[in-house]
């Protein structure tokens, strides 16, 4: 998969909600009905973080949910690419970029979102063909009025937010030219799955599909 179609792919996962779910899961026997929780929200695309031990098991039980567009985010490594694709991931979210990890994803034909933080991390990236990339971690790094100011130069790269976005900063990313979806983990937060309350999950998620881009 050349860069080019990776990101072709990757713009429509982020075009299909103003949020993407930034899930840590431990427990496999909940990912079925929080996957199902948060697609019925309106947030069928669903980034299930390398984190836990169960991640991958996870991966293969969302995408068996109706509706559900399961990537596999955190990926560092060659490995983690080829794991994630077998579970079942269709798209990929990492917190870098680095070379082998790009060819990694296209060697597999995995749809990436590869993270930067910089102006020239997002030139390098761009170089390759990566136009969709994810600024990471978005406060910590300035917040929207850095990704604002890295957009002015580059206005050929549009952005996943991801790291410290919650409900009273998203607006401030979502209003931004460059930014085409946010990655947020407030719409599940681990109290809510813990405690099986996935109407709740649906009803914050219902929230965020509202919200304006």
């Amino acid at each position: 998969m050349t860069p080019k179609k990776a990101s072709e792919l990757a713009a429509k996962v982020c075009g299909l909600a103003p949020v993407i779910p930034v899930l840590v899961v431990y427990d496999v026997s909940t990912a079925g009905k929080l996957a199902a929780a948060l697609v019925a929200g309106g947030l069928p695309a669903l980034e299930v973080t390398l984190r836990t031990p169960a991640a991958l098991d996870v991966i293969r039980e969302m995408a068996k949910i109706e509706g559900s567009v399961v990537g596999a985010g955190t990926l560092l490594t060659e490995k983690d690419v080829e794991a994630a694709k077998e579970a079942g991931a269709t798209f990929g979210v990492a917190p870098g970029a680095t070379l082998r990890l790009l060819e990694a994803c296209e060697a597999n034909d995995l749809p990436l979102i590869p993270g930067a933080s910089t102006a020239s991390e997002s030139m390098t990236l761009l170089e390759r063909g990566y136009y969709i990339q994810k600024f990471f971690p978005a406060v910590a790094n300035g917040g929207a009025p850095a990704l604002k100011a890295i957009g002015a130069p580059i206005p050929q790269v549009k952005f996943c937010p991801t790291g410290g976005v919650n409900l009273a900063n998203v607006n401030d990313f979502l209003s931004l030219s460059n930014v085409l979806c946010v990655g947020g983990s407030w719409v599940a937060p681990m109290d809510l799955i813990m405690a099986g309350s996935w109407g709740a999950i649906t009803t914050l998620a219902a929230q965020a599909s509202k919200l304006a881009r």
